[in-house]
């Protein structure tokens, strides 16, 4: 049986990281609407474009060409990258607190 932490720290961190989870998923969605509908980009190069910009590693190989596009790319990734760098910390904070409760319940 796998040891599950219960105390609040780690309820409170998996809320967190839920929620990080959800507006990340949101974020990537939103961006991929927008690209598609305003740089017509199809519906898998919208979303390998949202991940790509994100992650920072930006390929390069699709740009956004028009103006309200480029705008929307610098905003993108001022808050993109922030709410996937929370969600990748609060990833590690959980997986931390799992291990030090496994921890404890083979000390015992």
């Amino acid at each position: 049986m796998r040891p599950k932490p219960d105390d609040a720290e780690y309820r409170r961190i998996l809320q967190q990281f839920r929620l990080a989870a959800a507006t990340s998923a949101i974020v990537i969605a939103g961006g991929a609407v927008f690209y598609h509908v305003t740089e017509r980009f199809s519906w898998l190069n919208a979303v390998y474009f949202c991940v790509v910009t994100l992650a920072t590693v930006g390929y390069g190989d699709i740009t956004p060409k028009t103006n309200a596009g480029k705008l929307f790319t610098i905003f993108y990734i001022l808050v993109g990258i922030g709410i996937l760098g929370t969600f990748f910390n609060l990833a590690v904070r959980r997986a931390s607190l799992r291990r030090q409760a496994k921890n404890k319940s083979a000390k015992r």
